[in-house]
């Protein structure tokens, strides 16, 4: 087949303290519905990323109450994921984002590669994440003479309400062959897609994962000190691909106007480095650039040794968070930041005002400015930043844990049989 990615075995009994046994015992219950049920999860990238960072979790859970779940990765060259990339920022929005007729056949042709490759074990579930590989049941149909087995998904996980029109028009006939899609939000749907079942499923984060659960304090202070953070001076962060939507260069620019007053200010930026993310490079580039030589910029990444132990500590170690995107699907890491009680000053876009509340669990804001002048506000009112967090974290254990996810994944599935 494509690329077969191994997980770690889950246990959904271990989230019981987190989420109590009444919700448990509703996810037990879903799952006796589906005892044996074959589900294929398709991507494009193994790490890097909110896809590769939910299936990771999503995957071994649902094998642990009785599916058998997989998770495949689909072959692409460099000329493929340019080509994805520009597509993905033209279902966001972005002006500039032109897809030719050329580019359109790479994409054809890859998806018609990899259908090529795809094991005719008989899944029921088939799960498409995203715009790479959504042209797969499309071109499986064309080699079969017939639809394959099972019930198919398309999972969309990019926010569309902006998508160049003639983009989409593109792409919806292929959306329109599967079974179900999914989306974040309902803002996200295309009023003219076609499909006989839609479902809302904002994603989640997993509390127990070592990007999440519970640290030491010395274990914090000697990751920052590894990478030479000062864990004794504020320290504000920013988890994100170096990507234009998560607009590293307006971060930069926010915290020198917080510098301005408070003098030893920290920045941390840290990214993964992504497979399928050929603009990754070119933007980490321009953020740099723009750190110039301040040495109280910390640019990192995976390639640097930072997984996700090293994320939890750089957000546990932070006064604030930031997620200052202009267009974000959902944007995992403010549930991530939110889930360790820091208040979080997001970009009022997207996906984001599911779980920045504003005035509750942090501050949506639409400019550097506000940015920085939030991001003031709570360096200076310690009271506000803990009252902030700590309904934050609880709001995350409410709507955002990765136990929701699966109970509605599980509820899709059994509405489809």
């Amino acid at each position: 087949m494509f690329g077969s990615v191994p997980t770690q075995a889950k246990a959904l009994a271990e989230y019981q303290p987190v989420i109590g046994r009444d919700r448990l015992e509703e996810i037990r219950c879903l799952a006796d519905q589906l005892q044996g049920a074959r589900v294929l999860h398709v991507n494009a990238t193994a790490y890097g990323g909110g896809v590769a960072e939910l299936l990771a979790t999503l995957v071994p859970l649902m094998n642990d109450v009785g599916l058998q779940a997989d998770w495949q990765v689909i072959k692409g060259a460099e000329e493929f994921f340019q080509v994805t990339k520009a597509l993905h920022n033209a279902l966001q929005g972005g002006q500039k984002a032109v897809i030719s007729e050329e580019m359109w056949e790479t994409w054809r042709r890859y998806n018609r590669l990899n259908a090529e490759l795809f094991d005719l074990d008989d899944y029921d579930f088939v799960v498409i994440h995203d715009p790479q590989p959504a042209g797969l049941l499309t071109f499986l149909q064309q080699r079969l003479g017939r639809r394959p087995h099972g019930k198919w998904i398309w999972r969309c996980h990019i926010d569309l309400t902006e998508a160049r029109p003639e983009v989409w028009a593109h792409l919806r006939p292929y959306i329109e062959q599967y079974d179900a899609a999914i989306f974040t939000m309902e803002s996200y749907v295309k009023s003219d897609l076609r499909v006989p079942r839609i479902a809302i499923m904002p994603p989640a984060i997993d509390p127990l994962s070592p990007k999440n659960a519970d640290m030491a304090c010395e274990e914090i202070r000697a990751i920052l000190t590894r990478y030479g953070v000062d864990p004794d001076r504020p320290i504000v962060s920013q988890v994100s691909r170096f990507d234009p939507w998560k607009d590293p260069l307006g971060v930069i620019d926010a915290y020198r106007a917080v510098k301005e007053k408070v003098r030893d200010l920290q920045l941390v930026m840290v990214a993964s480095m992504a497979s399928d993310d050929p603009e990754g490079w070119l933007f980490y580039e321009r953020t740099a650039r723009r750190a110039g030589e301040d040495f109280d910029i910390f640019l990192l990444s995976n390639l640097q040794g930072v997984g996700n132990w090293e994320v939890n500590a750089f957000q546990r170690a932070s006064q604030v968070i930031i997620q200052k995107s202009i267009r974000e699907g959902f944007g995992l890491v403010v549930a991530e930041g939110l889930w360790k009680g820091k208040p979080v000053v997001g970009g009022n876009v997207g996906g984001i005002p599911l779980h920045v509340i504003d005035g509750e669990t942090g501050y949506l804001v639409s400019s550097t400015e506000e940015c920085a002048e939030r991001v003031l506000q709570l360096l200076r009112d310690k009271q506000l930043a803990a009252r902030l967090g700590r309904v934050g974290r609880e709001h995350v254990r409410e709507h955002f844990l990765i136990t929701r996810y699966l109970r509605d994944y599980l509820s899709l599935f059994v509405s489809l049989r």
